[in-house]
């Protein structure tokens, strides 16, 4: 059957017609935060056929199949790359009203040319016909990014990494420009105190310091800055729950590293208060190198002890958390910015419940010294779909200025993902078009056209200053 996917795709009025396809359409794309391999990009990986670049490492596809029904075998498993697309193609047909059918199609279509719809009857014709177009130079992982005009993107990146990668790729001049993010989780994940010891003895080896006390972990962690920020970074990047505040010192930062390097146990209070002093310094660290930092809040991680210690993390036992945001945030952000030390700042909440509440709170902390300095990021994760995008574009728009906001990002592993900005174009300039229809707002295309430009990519250009 024939694809969905037209040309005005999500524009249900002329006016969203003329601001996608004459304003937005054609704008490079700036992908701020994503989870790309950077060895990948640096080697200009050819991938054998379309699972490997496809399926592997998507656990969206993951939950589906597994929802279905499907075997572990035919997912993370041992079944072939081509057994493991066949089950995918027979999941496809029943993710109707799910943004994976939305992207599945629209992915095929932008870098294969598919013009119909992918199941079992298809499967076959399109594996092999995916998988040796990805054999042309132009579906390299290179010829990916730069179909899709890529400006540049910026990787995830633990505090430890050597970078060889960013190094080699801006040695080379490749194109896009690629940029490690600075990920410092690991640095105040005192949950477990074998994985922490084992983080302190890698961070130890690239640093050739002794890391024997709190003191010596900052000072171990403001020289990884130092080098990210020699490397060419210029943002960094924190997945927690939530964000800790204590107004007073009610713990000793260097007993508690103490007591994890003896393994003893720590009361949640202790932990908490570890990572809310540890990332105040952080926070201080990147405000002084002129970074942008991001907090992703929100989620509940590895729900799924059984199949967390079969598969391991990142393969899809992730969800929504419920956790207090508001009062930690408040007290967090006023800290850092009490001393002017507030970088520029991007909010990302995983809980729809929380959209005004991180809009209204990122209102707080705009001072005027720089346009949209602490942002309400896009729709995250389970929110980045067709519902959960209009819903943060309509509260950034009620609770602050959409005309500032930086934009759209993949989040993802996967170098087919970035038809996503193209989804995120086609909403935000279908909601504007609602509006006009409506008679809310002017029929005037060029200052419209202008505040598109802007949030696709002009502004986000501005921001991060790479």
């Amino acid at each position: 059957m024939k694809t969905f996917i037209t040309d005005d795709f999500l524009l249900q009025n002329t006016f969203a017609k003329k601001l996608y396809h004459g304003v937005a359409a054609d704008l490079p794309i700036i992908d701020y935060h994503n989870h790309l391999p950077p060895n990948e990009i640096a080697g200009n990986r050819v991938f054998e056929n379309i699972s490997q670049v496809w399926l592997a490492g998507d656990h969206y596809k993951w939950r589906a199949m597994r929802a279905l029904g499907i075997d572990e075998a035919y997912i993370t498993g041992e079944a072939s790359d081509e057994e493991k697309f066949l089950k995918w193609a027979k999941t496809v047909p029943y993710t109707v009203r799910n943004p994976l059918y939305h992207w599945t199609h629209l992915e095929l279509k932008r870098y294969f040319d598919v013009d119909e719809l992918l199941s079992p009857d298809n499967a076959k014709e399109l594996y092999a016909i995916t998988s040796e177009k990805l054999q042309e130079q132009s579906h390299y992982t290179l010829g990916l990014l730069q179909q899709k005009k890529v400006d540049f993107l910026c990787t995830t990146d633990n505090p430890t990494d050597n970078l060889e990668h960013h190094k080699h790729i801006a040695q080379q001049e490749i194109s896009p420009k690629v940029y490690p993010t600075f990920r410092p989780d690991k640095a105040f994940a005192l949950e477990n105190a074998t994985t922490y010891i084992a983080f302190l003895e890698h961070l130890e080896s690239v640093t050739n310091t002794r890391i024997s006390s709190y003191d010596a972990l900052l000072s171990a962690l403001e020289k990884r800055i130092d080098f990210f920020h020699e490397t060419g970074c210029r943002l960094a990047d924190h997945g927690l729950e939530q964000l800790y505040h204590f107004e007073n010192d009610d713990f000793d930062c260097n007993v508690i590293f103490q007591k994890t390097r003896e393994q003893k146990e720590l009361s949640i209070e202790e932990i908490s208060y570890f990572k809310s002093k540890t990332l105040l310094f952080l926070c201080k660290g990147y405000h002084k190198k002129g970074w942008t930092q991001q907090f992703h809040l929100g989620a509940i991680r590895n729900n799924n002890k059984r199949l967390l210690k079969k598969l391991g993390p990142d393969t899809g036992f992730d969800s929504m958390g419920d956790f207090s945001q508001a009062r930690a945030l408040s007290g967090f952000l006023n800290d850092l910015d009490s001393t002017n030390e507030l970088a520029k700042t991007i909010l990302y909440n995983l809980n729809p419940s929380d959209n005004e509440v991180f809009a209204t709170m990122a209102g707080n902390f705009n001072d005027g010294s720089i346009q949209g300095k602490v942002q309400y990021g896009s729709a995250w994760w389970f929110l980045d779909q067709k519902d959960g995008m209009e819903k943060q574009l309509n509260t950034l728009s009620n609770m602050g200025l959409l005309s500032c906001f930086v934009g759209m990002l993949t989040d993802s592993r996967s170098f087919l993902s970035f038809p996503r900005h193209e989804y995120f174009r086609r909403i935000l300039c279908n909601l504007i078009g609602k509006d006009v229809e409506n008679g809310e707002l002017p029929a005037d295309e060029k200052w419209l056209g202008k505040i598109v430009s802007d949030v696709c990519y002009y502004n986000a250009k501005s921001f991060f200053g790479l």
